[in-house]
């Protein structure tokens, strides 16, 4: 560990840069049978037999060494069963999670911290078999008709397994991701016509679908309780056209007296694409008193709460209170370098899941083409300031002048990047701290009050016109 009066603060930016063995050609393997999904496997090509072979290669000497090379000979041969494209996505998930850990071994070294051991995966407890079928049935159909093929026919056949999964809680996981990607989908419709075919992405979500209708992928893992205090560092905002998504990064204290560790609370909520900006937390603090918290710099004190081994924390307001106030970035400096990190569920082992939080200052900040960069004690890591949300005061212009990060460390294209949380950046000479999540609990901002109002508006326009729906 680097002390944090070097540059960098407690993080060997130097280690980050480093190459990691057998990354690329893992990396290759998953592309080759990602090319060959995106041409269908109804008739494969020569290309496409070439990048099943390539696949079942690369998990040689594991235990889907067998059954891999079984699916992907049937496959070349268009005989593929269902079964067959789930051994296929079980390989291209296993190859992920393999860069997933070395990278995550690799920050693990770079910022000096512990992590918890790998969780079990949960055992199945009966969601209904017919179901998970359909689901697989209609994800086999994308496979044989291939990125290239679909139509609006093919896609439409999602709709009637969503509807049913919807109605059951136990699937509503499987539900919402089976969802999105169809509409996705439909979007891109016909894919003969495509000029880009993002093949990365929907081969990630057709294998992850396709685990996630064996029965029991989707379990909730197990949990214990959490007593102590909570230190927030940070949220991330994720916000799409129907939804929004508040994650809070913070350090848990056990009462106990035990090392601390890191741990997230998440509330999502569905959202009318015409609330945006500030409105966004009009939807979300109901939810959540953490938010609140967050907004006001306090920590929070809990008790009994439930948490995932991975450190979700299942968050309940009654076994939550504010406690005192809390500084990020003091949190950041003392207690985050002694913080474990959580393990990760087999399923989540991807390497686009890494949201490692950490601790920056003393780093040059460069710019070009509109693109931030941090030199970090000589190292160049790309800042993400795309991911910054337009729902608080931090901005990419305030990222620029900044002197100390608290935020993500990420991996995205070959190369790991840092997603801003939160910036300490100085104004009229007075050095201040601006948080995405500065205006979770409300803001006097002349942009941010204007936003909520609006959302207020919109709000209250839906529910009244969901009132008259209900009444008829």
């Amino acid at each position: 560990m680097v002390p944090s009066d070097q540059d960098g603060g407690v993080m060997r930016a130097d280690l980050l840069a480093e190459s990691v063995a057998g990354l690329d050609e893992v990396l290759t393997a998953v592309d080759a049978f990602d090319r060959a999904l995106a041409g269908g496997l109804l008739r494969p090509q020569p290309a496409q037999t070439a990048g099943l072979t390539e696949l079942a290669d690369a998990v040689a000497g594991t235990p889907l060494a067998t059954r891999a090379a079984e699916a992907a000979g049937k496959a070349a041969a268009g005989a593929a069963s269902e079964d067959d494209f789930v051994a296929l996505a079980a390989a291209r998930a296993a190859l992920l999670g393999s860069v997933h850990d070395a990278l995550v071994s690799r920050i693990d070294e770079a910022t000096g911290r512990d992590r918890g051991r790998e969780t079990a995966a949960p055992a199945a407890d009966g969601q209904p078999a017919n179901l998970l079928a359909a689901a697989r049935s209609w994800l086999s159909d994308l496979a044989r008709c291939g990125w290239q093929g679909i139509d609006h026919e093919v896609v439409s056949g999602a709709a009637h397994v969503v509807s049913a999964m919807l109605a059951d809680p136990a699937l509503r996981r499987q539900a919402t991701l089976l969802d999105g990607f169809a509409a996705e989908l439909a979007a891109s419709c016909p894919g003969a016509s495509l000029d880009r075919v993002p093949v990365r992405r929907w081969g990630d979500l057709w294998s992850r679908a396709m685990l996630l209708t064996v029965p029991g992928a989707a379990m909730a893992p197990p949990t214990g309780t959490a007593t102590g205090r909570l230190l927030p560092l940070g949220v991330d905002v994720q916000e799409h056209a129907t939804a929004v998504q508040a994650q809070v990064h913070a350090v848990f204290e056990p009462a106990d007296g035990t090392a601390p560790r890191l741990v997230r609370a998440a509330v999502s909520v569905p959202k009318p694409d015409t609330v945006v900006g500030a409105g966004l937390w009009q939807l979300l603090r109901p939810h959540m008193s953490l938010l609140a918290a967050v907004g006001e710099g306090r920590a929070m004190d809990l008790a009994e709460m439930p948490v995932t081994a991975e450190g979700d924390l299942l968050w309940s307001d009654a076994q939550a209170r504010p406690g005192e106030p809390a500084d990020a970035f003091a949190t950041a400096r003392v207690v985050l370098p002694t913080a474990a990190d959580a393990a990760t569920t087999p399923l989540d082992r991807h390497p686009a899941r890494i949201a490692v939080p950490v601790f920056l200052e003393g780093y040059t900040v460069r710019k070009a083409d509109d693109a931030l960069t941090f030199t970090v004690a000589g190292h160049t890591l790309t800042v993400h300031t795309d991911r910054i949300p337009a729902a608080g005061p931090l901005t990419p212009e305030a990222v620029a002048s900044s002197g100390a990060c608290v935020g993500l460390l990420r991996w995205d294209a070959g190369t790991f990047g840092v997603q801003p949380l939160a910036v300490e950046t100085t104004v009229r000479k007075k050095v201040v701290a601006l948080h995405a999540g500065g205006w979770a609990a409300g803001t006097t901002d002349k942009a941010g009050v204007r936003a909520e109002k609006a959302a207020t508006d919109a709000v209250a326009v839906l529910r009244e016109r969901a009132g008259r729906l209900l009444r008829k």
